[in-house]
């Protein structure tokens, strides 16, 4: 499936308010021996069931609630120039994470926190494309400003209940409801309408709706802490802007963390932790017009192709045992290595293949 993230709207939209109602249906089956005594007493079992039932409904309710009321007031509303996202509040020093797409080219933005209709001035600290996350700073932090707990990602397990917090179309504050539908995922943001092409590792796949708005936002388990920041919606392929519905991707809290730490500490991304091949390069066709390879048009003097001898012209095909078509093929696998890391890359040149031992170096 093909994924790209969703950009805040330019223009008003009517919204269309849709009520569910989920209906709980009890079967109860009991078996027992003998007669009933004359008058016939009620069936204990279904006494017990239903206010059982009804507990447990009242103590999930219970749960969101207070989630809601934890979290809510740390995820904020982003308005650049003529887009509209979501953040963190990422430290009581006016910090806020959010997506490289939603600051785009821009340095300075209007916020408005959840408790309070006031507009805050804020301006960018550093982003970061190839994650597409940034940080922004709030020009005056405002009394009572509170960070949110972020939580540990290698806890992340499927099927856990979460929530997505932003504010999707406009709509400041909103909540949606689902659950972790896996874990892992690689996903390639689009470039077109201002995103990144950011090929990102191991993001959280939810089935929380997660709409135009969203980004930047918060996807905070139960226990009240944000385990992603919503970025990219799945769409239907050649469908255009048509959202495959349940099917959202979150930028892992590890990795939030990692990225925005050195923001805050140093003001910009000093290791970024990203395997790199040192070159760039472009996708190839074959004579049948099929996706074959990634050229290279470029090598980075000193980089881990240099160092292996590939050179301009080269025309990558597998790495390690990962067979190469893309660009973005060759960048999805490069994101699942770590800089350091040792693995082959085969090529052909002059209609020769080669396999040559590479090191990886660092984005």
């Amino acid at each position: 499936m093909d994924a790209r993230r969703f950009r805040a709207l330019r223009s008003a939209f009517p919204v269309a308010v849709l009520s569910c109602c989920l209906g709980l249906f009890l079967s109860l089956l009991s078996g027992c021996s003998g007669s009933l005594s004359p008058g016939g007493d009620e069936d204990t079992t279904t006494q017990a069931a239903v206010p059982m039932a009804v507990e447990a409904a009242d103590d999930l309710q219970d749960g969101y609630l207070k989630v809601i009321k934890d979290v809510l007031p740390s995820v904020v509303q982003i308005q650049a120039r003529n887009d509209l996202g979501s953040g963190v509040v990422y430290d009581g020093q006016g910090h806020i994470v959010t997506n490289a797409h939603v600051v785009g080219d821009e340095d300075s933005f209007r916020v408005t926190t959840a408790n309070s209709e006031d507009t805050l001035t804020a301006r960018l600290v550093s982003s970061y494309p190839q994650q597409d996350l940034a940080v922004i700073k709030l020009d005056k932090a405002p009394k009572g400003l509170k960070a949110a707990a972020f939580g540990d990602s290698a806890k992340v397990e499927v099927g856990q209940i979460v929530l997505a917090m932003g504010s999707p179309l406009g709509l400041s504050s909103s909540v949606t409801q689902g659950i972790v539908s896996a874990t892992g995922r690689t996903v390639t943001e689009g470039r077109s309408g201002g995103g990144t092409g950011a090929t990102i590792a191991n993001m959280v796949q939810t089935s929380a709706a997660i709409n135009p708005g969203n980004s930047g936002g918060a996807l905070v388990n139960l226990d009240g802490r944000v385990i992603g920041i919503p970025t990219l919606a799945a769409t239907f392929p050649g469908a255009g802007e048509g959202a495959a519905p349940g099917i959202g991707f979150a930028i892992p809290a590890s990795t939030v963390r990692t990225i925005a730490d050195q923001i805050v500490k140093d003001g910009r991304v000093t290791e970024s932790g990203r395997a790199a091949l040192g070159i760039t390069g472009r996708t190839v066709v074959n004579d049948d017009y099929e996706v074959a390879g990634v050229a290279v048009v470029e090598v980075m003097a000193g980089g881990a192709a240099d160092k292996a001898g590939i050179e301009p012209g080269d025309v990558i095909t597998r790495l390690g045992d990962t067979d190469i078509t893309t660009i973005t093929s060759l960048s999805e696998e490069l994101a699942s290595d770590r800089p350091g890391a040792r693995t082959t890359v085969t090529y052909t040149r002059n209609g020769n293949e080669k396999t040559v031992d590479v090191t990886l170096g660092e984005q």
